[in-house]
């Protein structure tokens, strides 16, 4: 879809103090950090906004800002990444300030904003020019301000509303709303009293139904942090589309993430459970990277690249930036879980992980007749459905060497029983200084003993 993606909603300023705590003031019970770092970054929808345009694609953003400093260093950090359709605010920008120790929050220290004031022709121009929009709204008075033109293009173009228990409902008509778990609980009471009760899926699943409802939304997906996230669209039945791992780290903007990847996957034509599935491996993979306060996200040089339909760009765009290009290959026929274990283990070896696919002819060289199973369209598409991989490019030689001398990456991996030695890709490699890499597959897990559980499963004369 043509477009930018517009992101609509109030620009904040954070600031994160990171420090040691290792004694007690002698006037008073509490920790005295002693300050090791200061920096500060774009929060609330400019950071959405930030998230958004790490897609590589355009992306406006709507917002209200004054004439303060702290409006001049949102401006100063946005700029390169992201353009503005201001309309004016009558005050400085809020701005939230957290201590930390350890890389963990000790206290957060808000100060609050100006309010907004009128929207002018350069916002209702950016709206109706848009793929997709996404309203972060953090209470503070923009998505308020920008109702009655949002209403006016819910019907006609894709908008997700990321909601805050201060700000104002949905408008009616939205694409996707994706209130968190604490969120949903607290719209749902001011619309049912009870509501609020339970944390079980079943009381998320309810509340989804009772806001998708009452907020006359195509569909609500609830966000549950490390379990992923909750689809409903109504009295159907809700889809849990769970995070791919675990982590523990600084959470901070993985609302933002998800739903920044969620508008741009509707603005390239995904449902909703695609959409939503992108956004839970995008908000996990965001979070174990180190969130907002990740030095990464804000690093042209090592920020991460969006999965992309041009594996070649990709990979060129990675090395121009400084960072890693992971390579694997194969034939994928069966996905089965040792071969997730090694993209995983792949991904995490460097920025970006491009698949080398062995075509529908290439497979059936080399595993004989009846093979493949899957067409190459279908194993490419669900390999491209992993979060930990960002690209897939298929070829039809015997070997992937023509289109590893294109991507050039800097690490090949392999999964099975090779050694990085005897890899026929390694003097391939060699030209450009790049590495050859053996993981290993889990142990029993492998596309033939898939193949015979399913040939033994069938009776005879039977068809499978």
């Amino acid at each position: 879809m043509t477009g930018p993606l517009v992101v609509v909603g109030d620009a904040l300023l954070d600031r994160d103090v990171d420090g040691d705590a290792t004694r007690l003031a002698p006037d008073a019970p509490v920790p005295v950090v002693d300050v090791t770092a200061e920096h500060s970054r774009p929060g609330g929808a400019a950071l959405a906004a930030c998230l958004a345009a790490r897609t590589g694609r355009e992306v406006v953003l709507v917002t209200a800002l004054g004439h303060q400093e702290t409006a001049a260093e949102v401006r100063r950090r946005l700029a390169d990444r992201v353009r503005l359709a201001e309309f004016p605010l009558d005050g400085p920008v809020p701005v939230k300030t957290r201590i930390r120790v350890a890389g963990r929050p000790l206290v957060r220290v808000d100060h609050e904003g100006g309010r907004p004031g009128r929207p002018g022709e350069a916002v209702r121009l950016a709206l109706g020019g848009a793929a997709a929009i996404l309203v972060a709204d953090y209470g503070r008075g923009v998505a308020d301000a920008v109702r009655p033109l949002l209403s006016a293009v819910a019907r006609t173009t894709p908008l997700v509303w990321d909601p805050h228990p201060r700000g104002g409902a949905p408008v009616p008509g939205v694409r996707l709303a994706t209130p968190n778990a604490a969120e949903a609980r607290t719209m749902a009471a001011v619309l049912a009293p009870g509501a609020e009760q339970g944390d079980g899926l079943a009381d998320h699943s309810r509340r989804a139904a009772l806001l998708t409802s009452r907020w006359q939304a195509t569909a609500v997906a609830v966000t549950l942090g490390a379990g992923g996230a909750l689809l409903s669209r109504g009295a159907d039945s809700p889809i849990l589309l769970p995070a791919p791992y675990r982590t523990s780290a600084d959470p901070c903007g993985a609302g933002d993430c998800f739903a920044a990847t969620v508008v741009a996957a509707l603005a390239d034509g995904a449902i909703a459970e695609e959409a939503v599935q992108q956004g839970v491996a995008a908000a996990t993979a965001f979070v174990a990277a180190g969130g907002a306060s990740s030095a990464r996200l804000w690093n042209p040089a090592t920020a991460p690249v969006r999965r992309s339909t041009d594996p070649i760009a990709l990979a060129e765009a990675v090395r121009a930036g400084g960072g890693t290009v992971v390579a694997a290959g194969g034939c994928f026929d069966l996905l089965h879980a040792g071969h997730v274990s090694l993209l995983e283990s792949a991904r995490g070896l460097g920025d970006c992980l491009i698949i080398c696919l062995n075509s529908d002819r290439s497979v059936r060289r080399l595993k004989g007749p009846g093979r493949p199973f899957n067409p190459a369209e279908d194993r490419a598409r669900v390999l491209a459905g992993l979060g930990c991989v960002d690209g897939v490019v298929v070829f039809d030689e015997d070997t992937p060497h023509e289109v590893l001398r294109r991507l050039r990456p800097h690490l090949w991996i392999k999964g099975g029983d090779y050694t990085a030695e005897t890899l026929p890709e390694a003097a391939v490699l060699d030209d450009w200084g790049g590495h050859a890499m053996v993981l290993p597959y889990l142990d029993g897990r492998s596309t033939s003993t898939l193949a015979r559980r399913a040939a033994a499963t069938v009776a005879p004369g039977t068809r499978p």
